[in-house]
Formats: C-alpha cells, sequence, structure tokens
C-alpha cells in the first residue's frame, strides 16, 4: 500500500476522494431521509439527540467494516444457492439469481424492512379513521427514543454496507475510503437538522420522501436477488420529483401571497 504521503502527493488519489466523497453523500441521502422521517415522530427535545446518534452510528459501522475488508470481501461470497434457477431472459441467462451471499440478505431484509416501514407510515398519515381511533385508545403518539435509535441502526447496517461495497469497488486505499467515510457522514450531521426540519414543516414532502423510501427499499429488494438497477436511474427520479414538488411548493406560496395580497 503507498504511504500517506504518497497518496497526498498524487493527484489520481485526489480526483478518486472527491468522486468518492460525491458518492457517499448521493448513497447517505437514502440514510438521511429516514433517520429525518423516524425522528421527527420523536418528542422535540429529543429528535437531534437521536439524529446525532443515529449518524454517529452510521460512522462507527462503516469504519468498522472498512477496518475488516477481509470480512467484507466474504460477504460477498454466496451462502446458499436455490436450485430453481427462475424465468429465462432474453439473452438465455436466468431473470434473477437465487445465489445469495451475506450482502444479498442484508439488502433484502433492509428492503422488507424499508417497504414495510413507509407503507406503514403512508397509513398512518392516509388513514385519519385509524388515527382518530388511536387517540381515541389514548395510544402513544410519539416514537420510543429506544425504538427509534434500534430501528436507525438497523437501517445503517443495510446502507453502510452498501456504501462501503461501493467504495471498495472504487479505490483501493483504504485511508482513502476512511476519508471519504468521515467527510460524508460530517455532511449528513449538518444537513440533517435542516433536512428533517423542511420535511416535517411541508406534509406533501413527507409523503414524497415515503414514497422514495418505497421506491429505495424495492431496489435493495431487487439488487439482493441479483436484479441492479443502475442508481443514476434512482437518483434522477426522485431529483426530477423533488424539483416537481418545489414548483409545487413555490406555486402555493404565490398562491397565499396573492390571496394576502388581495386583502
Amino acid at each position: 500500500m503507498p504511504s500517506l504521503m504518497a497518496l497526498i502527493s498524487d493527484p489520481a488519489a485526489w480526483a478518486a476522494l472527491i468522486t468518492l466523497i460525491v458518492m457517499e453523500v448521493v448513497l447517505g441521502v437514502d440514510n438521511l431521509v429516514f433517520i429525518s422521517i423516524l425522528t421527527n415522530k420523536l418528542p422535540p427535545e429529543n429528535r437531534t439527540r437521536a439524529r446525532r446518534i443515529g449518524i454517529s452510528l452510521a460512522l462507527v459501522l462503516r469504519l468498522g467494516l472498512l477496518s475488516t475488508l477481509a470480512f467484507l470481501a466474504g460477504l460477498t461470497h454466496p451462502v446458499f444457492e436455490l436450485p430453481w434457477k427462475g424465468p429465462i431472459g432474453e439473452n438465455g441467462h436466468p431473470a434473477f439469481e437465487l445465489a445469495f451471499s451475506w450482502r444479498d440478505l442484508v439488502l433484502i431484509a433492509g428492503g422488507l424492512f424499508l417497504v414495510w416501514k413507509a407503507t406503514n407510515e403512508i397509513h398512518h398519515s392516509v388513514d385519519t379513521h385509524a388515527s382518530d381511533d388511536l387517540l381515541d385508545k389514548k395510544a402513544p403518539v410519539a416514537l420510543n427514543f429506544g425504538a427509534a435509535i434500534v430501528q436507525i441502526l438497523l437501517l445503517d447496517i443495510v446502507f453502510s454496507v452498501d456504501s462501503i461495497l461501493t467504495a471498495v469497488g472504487m479505490t483501493d486505499h483504504l485511508p482513502i475510503m476512511m476519508v471519504a467515510v468521515i467527510v460524508a457522514v460530517g455532511l449528513m450531521l449538518v444537513a440533517s437538522d435542516p433536512l428533517a426540519n423542511f420535511i416535517n414543516n411541508n406534509p406533501s414532502v413527507v409523503m414524497l420522501a415515503l414514497g422514495f423510501l418505497l421506491m429505495i427499499g424495492a431496489t435493495l429488494i431487487a439488487d439482493g436477488f441479483g436484479v441492479h438497477v443502475p442508481k443514476g436511474y434512482i437518483y434522477a427520479a426522485m431529483a426530477f420529483s423533488g424539483l416537481v414538488e418545489g414548483l409545487n411548493m413555490a406555486s402555493r406560496a404565490a398562491d397565499a401571497k396573492k390571496r394576502g395580497g388581495g386583502h
């Protein structure tokens, strides 16, 4: 492995670092959206602390995975295979794989959890009668702090495995990967409160974010089965949806200002 000074003086290493930071930040958006939605269900005095704990756990998990590269490499080796190969695609090969590695199992489990969580949150947002019944029974409205941290930790594991395997595929230099992870998680920490407050103050954005989580969960499940959806398509769709919602918010603000000026 090249020395640290050799890496610092190597332009290619700097290019790899910048590229990896951007990639890690983009991959961290999914993690951050989930943390924002989940912590917004906590009492206001606990939200910031829960976000910091959740993001700190993400950093610890990522650095821990990077320190065990041999173990990490083993996560991609198949641990079992089902006898049925699935339908045959146009190229003559099975349409999806049924040989599963630990990485595949982690992604499938995380995807199922995300789909369940997002569906449950959408149900509570849409079904007002169910919410009224809960209030009548005096059920706790706020999420328990410990339960929130456990759920954040579970998804941190999923996103950390995906993030670090992506980093390993982009560079062979451990210091570059570690610096990129620290910078990306630091940016997540800075952006967590503004993003969570923005989501909390705009109900339509909450529904859009839950839709993102549904899509991400389905993508993780597909990836676990060997169906690899290019991440560029996913983030392009998210960016386009965010742009449309931004235009809707600007339109609503303009209408409200016009009505206010009319009085």
